[in-house]
């Protein structure tokens, strides 16, 4: 059935395009053909990608809502590979082909500065420091940690990951000065208020969802408008609750996959800020925005399929495809900023800031060690020299009234005794 409709709906999709080619005249425009000509391709691939396509975890609203963000993150990775392949010069120029306005050298805006939260010097307005700061980026980076929550579902590695990457600012400010920010924009704004305030409301909603009775009707089987308008509305929320427990000191396999998925999700946090550096876009650009929405809906997928693939790896066998896709996008974004911008990424870290991660690192291992080796040989240590320990007291009892065998054998007699008049 699905591939019959799936012919169907490509039949009558390509017989639009087709009809409206031949109403219009071609333009004798190569660069407009060329665009029109991609976007036509990609409709198409994405039509049959939504009927077609592997269903993944979820199934709310609609699995084809899931099938089609799969098949765009296919179209996005091939985007990269081409923009990869480009010189620097023509990747940028290229560009302009999605907004004339793009292709220009833009200044990087510097949050740093004065950092006084009252300014005696200004008497208009001595918090003029406060409000230079709260721009559009402050709901969005409340919103942003909100789902970023719902994905993850552990208050735990969400906060790990929100104070990482403010060091991973600190340490990188001498790169992108974009980076460069107050203490207090790095550790009340940031981390306090915006992604601590986002963290907090997710657990709450994940809270909510954990509690909820999910025991589906169909809707016309509702009598009543209201019954119908509430179960239209949850429809987009989850058919089922799964709750995460990543449990990351339960086993090294589960260790190293827990700090693999926070690696890739802060390097992501990182591409987008040097990817609009180094293709030329400005913050507040639409395509910035496109790219964090594609990330949350294609990033709630792949974190189910990890913690499925972790959780019962009996069941599931293999790595969920939007999994690899991810982490094919992210190392693609990587390589794309490591060639167009080397000197940038090969700035040396200042000393001080070396030994900080060395001293991180050193202890992350040094506790990986511990937790997953050395204290695994010193319990079973401890139990081999209790159990000889029970073994020599057992032997010292029998030995202390007279002779072990003897006081054995009565023991066994009298428990034959005690079994005959049972």
């Amino acid at each position: 059935f699905r591939r019959a409709h799936t012919l169907t709906v490509l039949f009558i999709l390509t017989c639009a395009l087709g009809y409206v080619t031949l109403l219009e005249e071609t333009p004798q425009d190569t660069a407009y053909n060329t665009k029109r000509g991609i976007v036509a391709s990609i409709l198409v691939f994405l039509c049959f990608g939504v009927t077609q396509a592997k269903d993944g975890p979820f199934s709310r609203p609609h699995p084809a809502y899931w099938r089609f963000w799969l098949c765009v993150s296919v179209v996005y990775e091939l985007f990269l590979i081409f923009i990869l392949f480009q010189t620097v010069q023509d990747g940028r120029q290229f560009m302009k082909y999605i907004d004339p306005h793009l292709g220009v050298p833009l200044p990087e805006r510097d949050y740093g500065g004065n950092c006084l939260i009252y300014d005696p010097g200004n008497e208009t307005d001595p918090f003029h420091n406060i409000w230079d700061k709260l721009d559009g980026f402050v709901p969005a980076h409340f919103f942003g940690w909100y789902l970023k929550t719902l994905m993850i579902r552990d208050w735990w590695m969400c906060m790990i990951i929100s104070v990482m990457f403010e060091f991973l600012e600190y340490s990188l400010e001498h790169q992108l000065p974009n980076f460069s920010e107050c203490w207090w924009d790095h550790w009340i704004m940031d981390v306090i208020l915006c992604n601590g305030l986002g963290i907090y409301c997710g657990m709450k909603t994940l809270s909510w969802l954990s509690l909820k009775t999910y025991k589906w009707q169909g809707l016309w089987n509702i009598p009543t408008y209201k019954g119908k308008m509430k179960r239209i509305v949850f429809q987009f929320t989850p058919y089922s609750w799964v709750k995460f427990e990543w449990k990351p000191a339960s086993s090294l396999r589960r260790w190293l996959a827990v700090c693999g998925i926070i690696f890739v999700f802060l390097l992501a946090e990182l591409n987008t800020f040097y990817l609009k550096f180094v293709l030329w876009m400005p913050p507040e650009h639409y395509l910035v925005l496109l790219r964090l929405v594609f990330f949350v809906n294609v990033g709630g997928v792949a974190m189910r399929e990890i913690y499925d693939f972790m959780d019962d790896p009996k069941f599931h066998k293999k790595l969920g495809q939007q999994a690899w896709l991810v982490a094919a996008i992210t190392a693609t974004e990587f390589l794309i900023v490591v060639k167009y911008d080397p000197y940038t990424l090969t700035l040396s870290l200042p000393f001080y800031i070396t030994q900080c991660w060395m001293l991180g690192i050193i202890l992350v291992l040094t506790w990986t060690a511990w937790r997953f080796f050395i204290r695994d040989i010193t319990l079973r240590y401890k139990e081999i020299r209790r159990q000889k320990q029970e073994h020599k007291y057992e032997k010292d009892k029998c030995l202390s009234n007279g002779d072990g065998h003897s006081s054995m054998l009565d023991e066994q007699n009298g428990n034959k005794l005690r079994e005959r008049k049972l």
